[in-house]
């Protein structure tokens, strides 16, 4: 999960590794949805949880992530999170409000 240089596409734990990178992003954009709720928030709070991956692996592998398909695959999930994250966001707060909220009474 911390190492940079696992990460490709020409390998099958390159692979998987990738994949579970993208199915990682795809469901902190449900976590968008419950835990941040605005959709203004939800690309500053990817970018702050991206960045704290980065000074794990940075930290992990004591160097810097060099590797091209680290740096590519970060993006697309950065993309994918913040994209969906806002989109489910954004559909929530569009909900109809409704303004009688007093129980309708059977006459």
């Amino acid at each position: 999960m911390f190492d940079a240089e696992i990460l490709g596409f020409s390998t099958p734990p390159g692979r998987l590794s990738t994949m579970s990178f993208v199915l990682n992003a795809l469901t902190c954009a449900l976590g968008l949805l419950y835990f941040i709720r605005r959709g203004k928030q939800c690309l500053d709070f990817t970018v702050t949880v991206h960045f704290f991956h980065l000074l794990g692996c940075w930290f992990y592998s004591s160097r810097f992530p060099s590797a091209l398909t680290w740096w590519l695959v970060q993006a697309v999930c950065i993309a994918l999170m913040a994209v969906i994250g806002e989109y489910l966001c954004m559909r929530s707060e569009l909900k109809e409000i409704p303004l009688n909220s007093a129980p309708k009474s059977s006459v």
